[in-house]
């Protein structure tokens, strides 16, 4: 059973236990992702993308960094994802949640080459679901 449905059937039994409730809820954060969908439009020609691992959500307000956990329609490096060029391409990413005073964060992919993902100042929503345009990249 999830905590999310232990701490409704609690409230509907009206059974109040300050302690569990609070530590349920500290599981249902820590259970929580932020999703980020990139899409990239068209670009004419073919290229490759790839995500490595060490890609992260990085709180603007705190120290706070939030690691890759998943990569949805994109290799994660060193394999490559060849893209025909022709069609846009959106690839998804989930992360860790964010603690809740999270506001503005930076989504960053810190490698020792050029040309990895950066993605600055993203304002935080209630669903932590975010649609990122991406600008064009280089071709293969």
């Amino acid at each position: 059973m999830s905590p999310n449905t232990l701490i409704r059937e609690k409230i509907k039994e009206k059974i109040v236990d300050r302690e569990m409730l609070t530590e349920l809820s500290e599981k249902v954060e820590e259970q929580a992702q932020v999703v980020v969908h990139i899409l990239y439009p068209a670009q004419a020609v073919p290229y490759a993308i790839r995500i490595w691992k060490c890609a992260s959500l990085y709180s603007r307000s705190s120290t706070h960094c939030s690691k890759l956990l998943h990569a949805d329609n994109i290799n994660i490096a060193p394999n490559w994802t060849d893209i025909d060029g022709q069609t846009p391409y959106t690839f998804t990413l989930f992360f860790e949640g964010f603690p809740k005073d999270v506001l503005i964060f930076d989504l960053h992919e810190k490698i020792n080459e050029p040309g990895g993902f950066f993605f600055p100042s993203i304002v935080r929503n209630e669903l932590d679901i975010y649609w990122i345009r991406g600008n064009s990249i280089s071709a293969k």
